[in-house]
């Protein structure tokens, strides 16, 4: 049986975080070739795993137009080293502090490469957890106070690689044919079936749905219902509100109480709200102790350079002024490496043609 697909979230999740504490390249790059090995070695031949392309090249585009925003609007980062004068366009007044051309620096693009490349590498974790975690199963996983929510989350997940797989095979189907799949004219052959075959989906999604007693819940007392709104409103505020502490340095100590009893408020409010929803569970996913070790790589990777950020910011925060060579700090370096854990406790079962047969 798989893997849990609720760790394989908290992991790439726990990645994506880690990515957002520092802006050093080379850390990023490692955790990118991590999150791709995990991808590479665990995943399965489902429709939702051909995903993780889909999100690199969406990383890519994101970088890129980083990039092209850092040239042709500017950058705060001041900067020496010109490397080209564009043409400025005059603004107006009420649009000070924005500029059209002029001066772009080795500095600017040093500072757009590394900011873009942090949120390109979130993106490509958040890809990963796609590519592993199975949509259906993670439903099923839900409580039943966020099965209507969840149901909506799915659907909108598996839309991309539904999507991705239907134009691959469109294109496909086209090139054996000899017609164009290339090009604003492939693209417009093949985005009407694609449109025509979400509908189809959409239509059948919504009959299998209804004929199941979708939507169908259960008579619960008024007192219930108030004590479960309350719990859930009230232990959202004290997130909110101990989150807000642990953020502050005046409310460091009583910003984790808070947070916690926050938490627990919540989840005992949707302990109660699961009362309303009339469903049942085929085979739940159990919550082993490789879900376990899945999750907790991932997040004493978070945790890592979360403490590495706070002890030794220039080493993640590479300097860009003045613009400096980024060096690969060893210890955070290693901490990257723990997510590569998966890897070894939840490879991908191999298929019965690639099976040896015993001599």
């Amino acid at each position: 049986m798989g893997l849990h697909p609720g760790a394989w979230w908290l992991w790439s999740l726990s990645l994506g975080t880690a990515a957002t504490r520092t802006t050093n390249p080379l850390l990023l790059a490692l955790l990118i070739a991590t999150s791709a090995y995990v991808v590479v070695t665990c995943r399965s031949d489902a429709p939702w795993a051909r995903s993780y392309t889909a999100f690199v090249k969406l990383a890519l585009a994101v970088l890129l137009i980083r990039l092209v925003f850092a040239v042709a609007l500017g950058s705060p980062i001041p900067g020496t080293h010109v490397i080209v004068t564009l043409p400025e366009i005059p603004l107006p007044d009420w649009a000070q502090g924005i500029r059209l051309g002029g001066k772009v620096t080795a500095e600017t693009l040093v500072y757009a490469l590394y900011d873009g490349l942090r949120l390109a590498t979130l993106l490509i974790c958040v890809g990963a957890a796609n590519s592993l975690a199975n949509p259906t199963r993670l439903l099923k996983s839900l409580p039943g106070a966020l099965y209507e929510m969840g149901v909506a989350v799915v659907v909108a997940l598996t839309y991309a690689p539904h999507l991705i797989a239907d134009v691959q095979r469109l294109r496909a189907a086209r090139r054996l044919r000899g017609r164009p799949h290339t090009g604003i004219r492939g693209l417009l052959h093949v985005g009407l079936p694609v449109l025509e075959g979400a509908l189809e989906r959409s239509v059948a999604l919504a009959a299998s749905m209804d004929a199941r007693g979708y939507g169908r819940t259960a008579d619960v007392p008024p007192r219930v219902r108030r004590t479960t709104t309350a719990l859930t409103l009230g232990g959202l505020l004290g997130v909110c509100a101990g989150t807000y502490g642990l953020l502050t340095a005046e409310g460091g100590t009583y910003g984790l109480p808070v947070l916690l009893i926050g938490l627990a408020a919540a989840l005992a409010g949707l302990r109660l709200g699961g009362r309303r929803a009339l469903r049942t569970r085929y085979r739940p996913d159990r919550w082993d102790a490789r879900a376990w070790l899945v999750a907790a790589s991932g997040a004493a990777v978070a945790a890592l350079l979360t403490l590495a950020a706070d002890r030794d910011p220039a080493a993640l925060h590479p300097g860009v002024v003045p613009l400096v060579a980024p060096t690969l700090p060893l210890w955070p370096a290693a901490a990257v490496l723990l997510g590569l854990l998966p890897a070894f406790l939840a490879p991908a079962p191999r298929s019965p043609a690639t099976r040896k047969e015993p001599s």
